[in-house]
């Protein structure tokens, strides 16, 4: 016989399961401390001016 089961707890838990996803994206995301964003906007200028610096002018 099929094992019986209850489509309210599934659906729970599946959207458990998805927050939880979401969760952890965004403590990624916006989780940094201000020195880390700092680098991170430091290092990206670093390299877009060496990426300019390199540009052949027609």
């Amino acid at each position: 016989m099929a094992e019986l089961i209850n489509l309210r707890q599934r659906r729970k838990a599946k959207m458990r399961a998805e927050a939880e996803v979401k969760a952890t994206q965004n403590r990624h995301l916006h989780g940094r401390t201000l020195a880390e964003k700092r680098a991170a906007k430091d290092e990206t200028a670093r390299l877009e001016k060496h990426v300019e610096a390199h540009k052949r002018e027609e």
